[in-house]
C-alpha cells in the first residue's frame, strides 16, 4: 500500500517516534508498504522554520529533506495535474489548513492513504480520501 504521511508524522518519526501510535508504527515497520512525502511537507516545513515556528533539532530544512529521504520516505511530487484540479476539493467549514488541504487532495488525486492525527479530515472521506488516524 501507499501511504502519505503528514508533517506531524514526518517530524515524528524523525525526532519523536514514540509519538507514533502502534497502529501507524506497525505501517512504518511494513517494509512492504510505501511511505512518501510530499513537497507540501518540505514546503510547509520550511515556512514555519523560516517564520521561527518550528526548530528542527539543529537542522535546517534542507538538511531534513534530505535525512527523510535516507531514512526510506519516497518523495511524493506534485505535478501540474495535481494543482491544477485543486478547486474541486470541496471546502469544509472547519479545516481550512491549505498544507492539509493540498496533502488531502494530493492523495485523493494520486491514491495514497493518508496519515494523520487530524481527525476533522475524516469529513473528506466521502469525496474520495482513504485515511489512516494515529490519534
Amino acid at each position: 500500500m501507499k501511504y502519505l504521511v503528514d508533517t506531524h508524522y514526518l517530524l515524528w518519526s524523525l525526532f519523536e517516534p514514540k509519538k507514533i501510535k502502534s497502529e501507524i508504527l506497525e505501517i512504518y515497520k511494513n517494509e512492504e508498504d510505501e511511505k512518501y512525502i510530499s513537497e507540501i511537507n518540505l514546503w510547509e516545513i520550511s515556512l514555519k522554520y523560516s517564520l521561527g515556528k518550528l526548530e528542527l533539532q539543529g537542522l535546517n530544512p534542507d538538511e531534513l529533506s534530505e535525512i527523510a529521504l535516507e531514512s526510506g520516505y519516497h518523495l511524493a511530487e506534485l505535478d501540474y495535474k495535481v494543482f491544477a484540479s485543486y478547486y474541486k476539493l470541496p471546502k469544509k467549514e472547519d479545516h481550512k489548513d491549505p498544507f492539509d488541504r493540498m496533502l488531502i487532495w494530493q492523495a485523493i488525486q494520486k491514491d495514497y492513504t493518508l496519515i494523520t492525527k487530524d481527525s476533522k479530515i475524516e469529513q473528506y472521506v466521502p469525496d474520495g480520501l482513504k485515511v489512516k488516524f494515529g490519534t
